[in-house]
C-alpha cells in the first residue's frame, strides 16, 4: 500500500463520523443482545419510521447551524402545521393533498417570519426563534383550545406513515428524498460554501461579496417547509393532530446534529454526520425501551450525549492550549552587562 494510500485510510478512520459509526454499530449490538425483539425486521421499521420526523427537522438544522445560528421553534411549528393540516382537512373540506400543499406554504411563511426577524432587524436567532418556539406552541393551543384533536384521516393518507411501499416504510421515501436534497445543496453547491463562510465569519462573507441574508433567509424558509413535511407525516403516522405534537423535537435534532459533528458556533460540519447523529439517538431510544428502562432515562442521556458531543469540540483545542503552555521552551535568561 503507498503512503498516500494509508495517509487516506488514517484519516478516514480519524474522522468523526467514523467514530460516530462504530457507535451506532456498538449500540445496536448491545441492545440486541439485551433485548429479544430489538434485532427483528419489524422492530427496525419502527426505527426507522419513529426517526424520520426528527430526522427531517435535523437534516434543515444542519445548514442553520453551519451559519452559525439555531432554530428552537421547529418542534412548536410541527405542532402548529400539524394543527393546521387538521383544520384544512376536517373544517375547510380539503382534500389530504390540497391539505398538504396549502400547510407547506404556511410553512414556509412561518419560516419566513424568522428569517425576516433575524436577517432584517438583524435580531439574535436564538432569541427570535425561543420567541416563535412560545408563540408557534401558543397559537396551536388556541386554535385546539387545548383539547381538540383530528382524527379519523382517509386510509389513503394514513398509507403515508402506516404501511409500506417497496419494502420500506412509506415515510422513508421522502426522508431519502429530503436528505438527497440537503446534502447536494450544503456539500455541492455554491450555497454550501456559503454556509460555512458565514459561520466561520459573517462580516467576512460580506467583505467577500456573498449575499449574506438572503442565504441565512433560504435556510430558515427551508426549515419551514421541512416542518410543515414533517407535521404531516407525524399526523399520518399516529392518525391524529393535536398541538402538543413535536414537543421537546427541537433538543433532540439539535443534539442529532451537534453529535454528528457540526460545530454549535458554524463554519463546520456534514449532512452525513447529522444522519448518523440522528441513527445513534434513534437507537439508543428504541433500546432503551426494549431494554425496559424508564422513559426519563431516554431524555437524561440524550441530553448527556448533548453536552459530551458540545464537550468534544472543545476538549481538543483546550488540551492543545493546555500544552502549548506548559511544554513551551523558557526564553533564555538575559545576560548580565
Amino acid at each position: 500500500m503507498s503512503e498516500n494510500s494509508r495517509s487516506r485510510w488514517k484519516s478516514l478512520l480519524l474522522r468523526h463520523e467514523t467514530a460516530l459509526l462504530f457507535v451506532v454499530v456498538i449500540e445496536w449490538l448491545c441492545f440486541n443482545a439485551i433485548g429479544p425483539r430489538f434485532g427483528t425486521l419489524d422492530n427496525n421499521f419502527d426505527i426507522l419510521r419513529h426517526t424520520v420526523e426528527i430526522g427531517l427537522l435535523a437534516l434543515v438544522m444542519t445548514p442553520i447551524i453551519l451559519t452559525g445560528g439555531i432554530d428552537l421553534s421547529v418542534g412548536s411549528l410541527l405542532g402548529l402545521c400539524a394543527i393546521l393540516f387538521g383544520k384544512l382537512w376536517r373544517d375547510a373540506g380539503l382534500s389530504p393533498f390540497a391539505a398538504g400543499l396549502v400547510t407547506l406554504g404556511l410553512g414556509a411563511l412561518a419560516g419566513g417570519l424568522n428569517a425576516s426577524l433575524i436577517t432584517l432587524l438583524r435580531l439574535p436567532p436564538l432569541i427570535v426563534t425561543l420567541g416563535t418556539y412560545s408563540l408557534f406552541r401558543g397559537v396551536a393551543e388556541a386554535i385546539t383550545r387545548g383539547a381538540d384533536t383530528f382524527t379519523n384521516f382517509p386510509a389513503s393518507f394514513l398509507f403515508l406513515g402506516q404501511e409500506r411501499w417497496l419494502g420500506l416504510p412509506t415515510q422513508m421515501w421522502l426522508f431519502c428524498g429530503v436528505a438527497v436534497v440537503v446534502w447536494l445543496l450544503v456539500h455541492r453547491t455554491t450555497f454550501g460554501r456559503s454556509f460555512r463562510a458565514i459561520g466561520f465569519s459573517p462580516e467576512g462573507a460580506r467583505y467577500a461579496g456573498l449575499p449574506v441574508r438572503s442565504r441565512l433567509a433560504l435556510v430558515y424558509v427551508l426549515a419551514g417547509v421541512v416542518a410543515a413535511l414533517a407535521a404531516i407525516i407525524y399526523t399520518a403516522r399516529l392518525g391524529q393532530a393535536k398541538a402538543d405534537a413535536g414537543t421537546g423535537y427541537e433538543l433532540f435534532a439539535i443534539t442529532a446534529v451537534v453529535l454528528g459533528g457540526t460545530s454549535i458556533f458554524g463554519g463546520v460540519g456534514t449532512v452525513h454526520g447529522t444522519l448518523l447523529g440522528v441513527a445513534a439517538i434513534a437507537v439508543l431510544n428504541n433500546g432503551l425501551v426494549h431494554a425496559r428502562q424508564p422513559r426519563e432515562a431516554a431524555g437524561m442521556l440524550t441530553g448527556a450525549l448533548l453536552l459530551l458531543a458540545l464537550s468534544a469540540g472543545v476538549a481538543p483545542k483546550l488540551w492543545a492550549a493546555w500544552r502549548s503552555r506548559h511544554h513551551a521552551s523558557p526564553s533564555p535568561a538575559p545576560k548580565s552587562t
